[in-house]
């Protein structure tokens, strides 16, 4: 399969370098595109020179921190673009390990799933390095989600996913409309609508080492917000 790997950036230059290393060990095969958001780190810089010396990597830069939800709808236009068979999402900051990411493409590749989602909330997956707070942040987002939505998928809030080409054009980029910590919830709950087949792979998920979490208030805000409108356009038939 013709692999595209997805990662926004923003303020990630001690985090990119190791990450996309370890992707590209993990697997050779694939591509990775790097949007950064104008990181005023120098990240967008690091991943020119990146791209400069391994064809694998492309950079689109942004003019500044435009968010999460829109950097992926603007990286999946570039995959459906290109002709990409499975699309993934990946952040950059060391919590997704690429070793998950082989065992993810098989199930894509073997046609078990159109969406794999790398799960830390089956046996199996789990978190470090987080306290509490932050744990029940997490959990509680997931069931809230889970029980608005009433759907079966126990980590709806995980940012490591792989599409299908299908269930990418299922999913409509250009119909998103969320853009923060609920765009996650809105790209799995809209396969779901579409009748695709939804896998949970567990993932131990590792807090980043270097830099600081991109969470606010706001974020958490819009998403409470997101769920209850998806909710409402499910049942009114505008999904």
């Amino acid at each position: 399969m013709r692999t595209l790997v997805i990662t926004p950036t923003y303020d990630e230059r001690d985090n990119l370098a190791p990450f996309l290393d370890g992707l590209l060990a993990a697997v050779p095969s694939a591509e990775a595109l790097v949007v950064d958001d104008a990181s005023p780190d120098g990240t967008g810089a690091l991943a020119d020179a990146y791209a400069e010396r391994d064809p694998r990597v492309s950079v689109l830069h942004r003019a500044g921190k435009l968010g999460l939800g829109s950097a992926y709808v603007e990286g999946f236009r570039r995959a459906l673009a290109g002709g990409y068979d499975a699309v993934c999402e990946m952040d950059a900051d060391g919590s997704h390990d690429p070793k998950h990411l082989p065992a993810m493409l098989a199930e894509i590749a073997e046609g078990r799933a159109d969406l794999v989602l790398g799960s830390r909330n089956v046996p199996g997956g789990g978190v470090v390095g987080w306290g509490l707070g932050r744990h029940a942040l997490s959990k509680g987002g997931s069931l809230y989600a889970r029980v608005i939505l009433g759907v079966p998928v126990r980590d709806l809030t995980t940012g490591y996913k792989v599409f299908s080409r299908r269930a990418l054009l299922a999913v409509d980029p250009d119909g998103l409309r969320s853009n923060g910590y609920a765009f996650q919830v809105e790209t799995t709950f809209r396969a779901l609508r579409q009748g695709l087949r939804v896998l949970e792979l567990p993932i131990v998920f590792e807090d980043r080492r270097v830099g600081r979490s991109k969470m606010s208030r706001r974020i958490f805000a819009e998403a409470v917000v997101e769920v209850v409108r998806l909710r409402v356009d499910a049942l009114r038939g505008r999904l």
